[in-house]
């Protein structure tokens, strides 16, 4: 089975509602799918979405990157993944979220062609359901009791607020509030995305103290180890690195810092499922826990993806965060299972979606 085509299509997904963040306010996701097809007929689909602040990446950067990349890889062994893998990072330095596209496919093409779920060929499958992290994010407190009552309601038992948005202590007081409705026997967490210096952060954490938070993701920029060392030192609620977390080595040193708990783990930031299958490996191995993670935000192609290594790997402490929920149109025949705060891993061979084409081509861009 050989790399017959490679195709990569630029797509602009339409949002429920504008997600609010510390950098940005995302009003339309903006992503790259790759469809690969064999010699044999089989096609396999990947996405990634863009995320400059966090890879570097743009929509129009991972395409240009994939369709550099497609003469040099068509009419290789399309089951041999990490062969062309290799020959992609020889090619090209970096641009780890267009490489995920391309492995994500292939491990998609392989599983069609061999009949098994993608979480056979990574490993085993130790569950089939999953709890999914709520996003808590509309810009005002009010908001954010309304949506987290309406969520808990709904059978969501995972929660993340956004902070970063404004003061320390003001972002504090928006975090006991919605804590104190949520309850015990909850996850919740915040995120603050890079927002603050280690010294504001401190000030977020010993505020919140005395609240049901279970980690705090990022408060600081992701280059700046002593910062998150400090206030990890400073808090008793776990730190967690995300836009700090790009490599095997990056998970190692903020262990070895004392700098991070566990890290949120995606495919755009370590460039497919087999690398955020290893890193969650590692994360067994060193203590570590896990938020498995899509970026705002990819469609139901990647949220299967990542449901399909969190099928596998061995533990899952600190959830996943899917971000199809937040998209107003999506991209497959037939949607995800998702009920009551938890998504079903899909069961069938390769990522076990079908993607809608006609879908496809209604939101491409021309890059």
């Amino acid at each position: 089975m050989k790399i017959k085509h490679i195709e990569a299509i630029a797509v602009s997904l339409p949002m429920l509602k504008p997600v609010r963040m510390s950098f940005e306010e995302v009003r339309s996701a903006n992503n790259a799918l790759v469809r690969i097809e064999t010699d044999d007929g089989i096609v396999g689909w990947g996405e990634a979405a863009s995320a400059p602040t966090m890879t570097g990446e743009t929509m129009a950067g991972m395409v240009a990157a994939i369709r550099y990349l497609a003469p040099l890889l068509e009419g290789m062994p399309a089951d041999d993944i990490a062969a062309v893998m290799t020959r992609a990072e020889r090619y090209l330095h970096a641009n780890h979220a267009a490489k995920s596209t391309l492995e994500m496919a292939l491990y998609d093409a392989l599983g069609r062609a061999t009949g098994k779920p993608v979480f056979d060929l990574l490993g085993a499958k130790r569950r089939g359901r999953v709890p999914v992290l709520r996003m808590i994010g509309t810009g005002s407190t009010a908001s954010d009791i309304a949506e987290a009552q309406r969520s808990k309601a709904g059978g969501f038992v995972a929660f993340k607020i956004k902070v970063g948005v404004a003061e320390p202590l003001e972002d504090a007081d928006r975090t006991r509030k919605v804590c104190d409705v949520l309850g015990d026997g909850v996850l919740i967490c915040a995120d603050a995305n890079q927002a603050w210096s280690a010294e504001q952060a401190v000030v977020y954490v010993r505020a919140v103290e005395n609240t049901a938070l279970d980690f705090f993701e990022q408060p600081v920029a992701g280059h700046d180890l002593e910062g998150m060392a400090k206030v990890a030192a400073a808090s008793r609620i776990s730190i967690g690195c995300d836009e700090g977390l790009h490599s095997m080595e990056d998970l190692r040193r903020h262990h070895a810092a004392r700098a991070a708990r566990g890290g949120s783990l995606k495919t755009i930031k370590l460039g497919g499922m087999k690398p955020v299958y290893d890193a969650a490996l590692l994360c067994e191995e060193l203590g570590m826990k896990i938020n498995l993670a899509c970026k705002i935000a990819e469609s139901s192609i990647a949220a299967a993806a990542m449901l399909h290594i969190a099928a596998a790997i061995p533990s899952m402490d600190w959830g996943i965060s899917l971000s199809n929920q937040y998209l107003k149109d999506d991209l497959l025949l037939q949607p995800l299972v998702f009920a009551k705060g938890h998504a079903e891993v899909p069961a069938g061979p390769g990522l076990g979606i079908e993607v809608d084409e006609a879908k496809v081509r209604k939101y491409a861009q021309k890059i």
